[in-house]
């Protein structure tokens, strides 16, 4: 193993929170001294069928803890999915079957092993103890606390403030996931920032049982492709782990520059000052090789970039466009604290005034007649992402070609 120090440089990057980093560095301490690898802990729910970037935030700092010595333990809540995570949700999510979250889970033990070492990665099931345990046993667990800090979650105090209904099967969902913590006597857990209640349950837990509680790291959600909403596939924002090559570097091509240092940042363990002083269309191609790389081989990340630096080559952009339109945040439909924003597709053509109407410009996009530097976009409602002062290439129809520049400030 590295010595401490070492492995907290690693462990930290891209971490949002440590709770506590007093207790981490003692653990990684003692794992030295005794000779004992830590277990650390990360739950995915298999609601969906596919893992996309966003997942993998969680998966490559498990990567990290394994590179480093540690022993992973990915958990998949095939109990918990049936009961659906209240965090974030306004309603009460609808229950999965155990067919569909048996499904599912076998999608994410393919897709996990394309970055975490099989021979060193422990897959657990919740339901191993969930499923026998009693009712008995169930209404033990949930005397471990209070429905006066449930009520403290965000989303719960929410809804109940607006007389939205909260069913008692939900107050389950954190108990569980911390008793999780307490059957695998996990030495750290993996979270995103949303799960932090979540997370704290499982150190109370395990405290209650008379176990060491666990550290808790909280990582930060990937946002999408548009730069803005954290990703996801209901957004359609999402690059899935399992999308073809070439669109996987297309879709990585299309995030901002300023996104793509975070990707670096959160998916690579590329050395991020040697990332800066490169070109951004030479990082952007490097990481988007890497990416489908890692996911679909060497080779066809190579053939990728390739790819597209061969259609890139043969884009013939006018010096002079027929039209360079100037963007303000006032015409973005989303921005971000950075000063980033992004607008719908359709509202972006419309405005250069090199289509008629909305109807039209729908109706380019949807045949396929719209560019946005030389990638062909097919969805009129995709938000376009720009960073502050940054330029793209549109080209709409066969011979018409404009600037959207975007003034932040």
């Amino acid at each position: 193993m590295m010595d401490v120090k070492q492995q907290l440089d690693l462990i930290l990057r891209g971490v949002v929170e440590v709770i506590h980093p007093i207790e981490l560095e003692a653990k990684l301490t003692r794992a030295m001294k005794e000779n004992r690898p830590l277990r650390i802990k990360a739950g995915f729910d298999p609601t969906a069928p596919d893992l996309h970037l966003g997942h993998t935030v969680l998966i490559h700092k498990l990567k990290h803890f394994q590179d480093l010595g540690h022993q992973v333990l990915f958990l998949i809540g095939d109990f918990t999915g049936m009961i659906g995570d209240p965090t974030g949700v306004s309603e009460t999510r609808k229950s999965l079957t155990t067919e569909q979250v048996r499904e599912n889970a076998k999608t994410y033990q393919r897709q996990i092993f394309k970055i975490l070492d099989p021979e060193k990665t422990l897959i657990e099931f919740n339901s191993r103890w969930m499923g026998p345990m009693t009712a008995g046993g169930l209404i033990e667990l949930a005397a471990h606390y209070r429905v006066a800090r449930m009520m403290e979650r965000d989303d719960f105090q929410k809804r109940y403030h607006e007389q939205k209904p909260i069913s008692v099967h939900e107050f389950l969902y954190p108990l569980v996931q911390g008793y999780d913590s307490v059957a695998l006597k996990a030495d750290v857990e993996l979270g995103g920032t949303d799960q932090k209640f979540n997370l704290l349950v499982g150190r109370e837990l395990q405290r209650d049982y008379g176990q060491e509680p666990q550290v808790v790291i909280t990582m930060p959600l990937l946002e999408g492709t548009d730069g803005v909403k954290k990703m996801s596939k209901s957004v359609g924002n999402y690059i899935a782990l399992e999308d073809k090559p070439g669109d996987m570097f297309g879709k990585v091509m299309s995030i901002s520059d300023l996104l793509m240092h975070r990707y670096y940042e959160l998916l690579t363990t590329e050395d991020l000052g040697r990332v800066k002083m490169l070109h951004p269309m030479e990082a952007k191609q490097a990481l988007a090789e890497l990416l489908v790389g890692r996911y679909h081989g060497g080779e066809a990340g190579r053939q990728a970039r390739a790819e597209f630096q061969q259609k890139f080559q043969k884009q013939e952009f006018p010096d002079q466009p027929d039209k360079h339109l100037i963007l303000t945040a006032g015409d973005m439909q989303e921005t971000g604290e950075s000063g980033t924003g992004s607008i719908k597709l359709i509202k972006l053509i419309a405005q250069t005034g090199l289509v008629s109407s909305n109807a039209e410009a729908r109706r380019l996009i949807i045949q396929g007649g719209v560019e946005v530097d030389g990638e062909k976009e097919s969805n009129p409602d995709k938000l376009i992402a720009f960073d502050p002062n940054q330029i793209r290439r549109l080209k709409v129809g066969k011979r018409k070609f404009a600037i959207a520049e975007f003034k932040a400030r």
